[in-house]
């Protein structure tokens, strides 16, 4: 039974993303291309929709002052012990949350900001 294209878009935007990366490891093994040159060949339009953001990860740059406020947000984040959150504070540059989406990250970096740490979002 041969699929349409529909049928593998569809099969693909219902992955996630590391199932993504691992579908075009295999492609470029199978046929001996690379994903980098398609996206150049395509043009930039192209490339700027392959490279959109989905998943995101928070990292804690500074605790700040108020440490123990620190912990406690990273604590109501996490789920984290307090040894577990208080060596992840301490530990700076630490990650908090990884593959989050933009509004998840902005709502953590919004609460951990407010107890005074400085936070980055990749």
């Amino acid at each position: 039974m041969a699929l349409s294209k529909d049928d593998i878009v569809n099969a693909v935007a219902a992955m996630s993303v590391s199932e993504v990366v691992e579908l075009v490891k295999a492609i470029e093994e199978k046929f001996g291309v690379s994903a980098a040159a398609a996206v150049v060949a395509a043009g930039p339009a192209a490339a700027a929709a392959v490279e959109e953001q989905t998943e995101f990860t928070v990292k804690l740059t500074d605790f700040g002052a108020n440490k123990v406020n620190v912990i406690k947000v990273i604590r109501e984040i996490t789920g984290l012990g307090l040894k577990e959150a208080k060596d992840l504070v301490e530990g700076v540059p630490s990650t908090v949350k990884e593959g989050v989406s933009k509004a998840d990250a902005d709502g953590i970096k919004k609460k951990l900001e407010e107890a005074g740490a400085k936070v980055e979002i990749k």
